[in-house]
């Protein structure tokens, strides 16, 4: 697994953590994806996915990614 961080703008609450997660699910779905919202910091462990695949996923769900 590849370890990927990102800092991801504009997530506030439960549902942003879903959309984060299926969004990056849609792409890689054996991926790990953890979100902590208090830092808008979202960690993914990509089984295939490149990072730049992640973040075009997370920005197509609504995020802007850092």
């Amino acid at each position: 697994m590849n370890h990927h961080e990102f800092q991801v703008a504009g997530m506030s609450c439960g549902h942003c953590v879903n959309a984060i997660r299926e969004a990056v699910a849609d792409i890689d779905p054996q991926a790990q994806v953890q979100v902590d919202l208090a830092r808008a910091q979202v960690l993914v462990d990509a089984a295939q996915a490149t990072r730049e695949a992640l973040a075009a996923a997370i920005a197509e769900a609504g995020y802007a990614v850092r």
